[in-house]
């Protein structure tokens, strides 16, 4: 016969969840994200209700996508910096210095100024340090032997192979480009997007991500929207774009690097 302790520490063990139930737990814990009165307060157009900040972000996002579709700041950052943009790799040095404008300081002032909201709430802060470190790193670890496979194919090495420098410069370059494109589409407009309608934004804002890619290597293009489903899970999951923007680093200055080398 078992003793009541015995039987109590048997009926204890049962409740605990397991490993797999804990570990879920902890993937799935993401911080609340209440609206305030600034996030809730709305304008009419032709009979339409719409939520201020929200609608700012969408429009700004879609022009500022058309401008940089153009290159329209492509030509002034030559001219301001002197960089000529006589090499794939330089070309892409020049977009990467215009994005960092268009994506991020525009947003950025558009937030304070238009908005008049903290620039932490859209992202623009550490957040959950150990969701994030464990997270983005798990997924390098797992995205870099895919990216190297990848990296090999023609259509990829073709593509990016002719824009790869020395390591420190493609870092450099594909980090100007790549934070301010995550605090863009994951910070401005998903956390302005979460607040208003719920986690249907972390897809919402998946949508113009995986678009901006439509011209690169369709496999890439296609992978858009599985990356950024993760990306923005991990944004809405530690509150940051810190750690989506380290690991995106990581992995396409990895594919540039490794294209250079098959190509």
């Amino acid at each position: 016969m078992e003793s009541c302790d015995e039987q109590a520490a048997r009926a204890l063990g049962r409740s605990e969840p397991g490993v797999a139930a804990r570990a879920w737990r902890w993937l799935t814990a993401g911080p609340a994200y209440p609206a305030n009165a600034g996030d809730l307060r709305s304008f009419g157009v032709l009979g339409l209700r719409l939520p201020g900040r929200a609608t700012v972000a969408i429009v700004a996002v879609t022009l500022i996508l058309l401008l940089d579709y153009h290159g329209r700041l492509n030509g002034l950052v030559e001219g301001v910096t002197g960089l000529a943009a006589t090499t794939p790799a330089d070309t892409r040095r020049v977009a990467a210095i215009a994005r960092f404008v268009l994506l991020g300081a525009v947003p950025l002032a558009l937030v304070v100024l238009v908005m008049r909201d903290r620039p932490a709430r859209y992202g623009l802060r550490v957040g959950d340090v150990r969701a994030g470190v464990t997270l983005a790193l798990g997924g390098c670890l797992a995205m870099t032997p895919v990216v190297l496979a990848i990296s090999r194919l023609p259509a990829f090495a073709g593509y990016y192979g002719p824009q790869a420098a020395a390591v420190p410069d493609v870092l450099l370059t594909t980090a100007l480009e790549v934070i301010p494109a995550e605090f863009f589409f994951r910070g401005f407009l998903l956390f302005a997007l979460l607040r208003v309608v719920g986690p249907i934004a972390v897809v919402v804002a998946t949508l113009p991500f995986a678009f901006a890619h439509l011209g690169k290597p369709e496999v890439e293009t296609l992978s858009t929207l599985g990356g950024g489903l993760l990306y923005g899970w991990l944004d809405w999951r530690t509150g940051s774009v810190l750690w989506s923007g380290l690991a995106h680093t990581w992995i396409l200055a990895l594919a540039v690097v490794a294209a250079g080398a098959a190509a």
